[in-house]
């Protein structure tokens, strides 16, 4: 079984129309889940709260990653911009 992450971070939004939610993986994690990339995507399991849910991390493009945080979630969990967060996920 893979060994979770977890962390704390503010919730954020891509500036375009339509932007997505977000919140940044800590660039610590970077190196150790590199080799788990698959076209620079690496799927995960992800908790927030309580909801759980398949998804990937994503390149932000400056080496770094994000999880992006579907609406269905964050209305769940009551989740604004800027709030700080815990998730927790697992590599799949």
């Amino acid at each position: 079984m893979a060994k979770p992450f977890s962390f704390t971070a503010k919730v954020c939004l891509f500036p375009q129309d339509n932007g997505w939610h977000y919140v940044p993986v800590p660039r610590e994690f970077t190196a150790t889940l590199k080799p788990l990339a698959d076209r620079g995507l690496v799927a995960v399991r992800a908790t927030v709260g309580s909801s759980t849910w398949d998804t990937s991390l994503l390149p932000m493009g400056d080496g770094t990653q994000f999880i992006p945080l579907p609406a269905s979630v964050r209305r769940k969990e009551k989740i604004a911009l800027d709030s700080a967060i815990k998730v927790v996920f697992t590599p799949r």
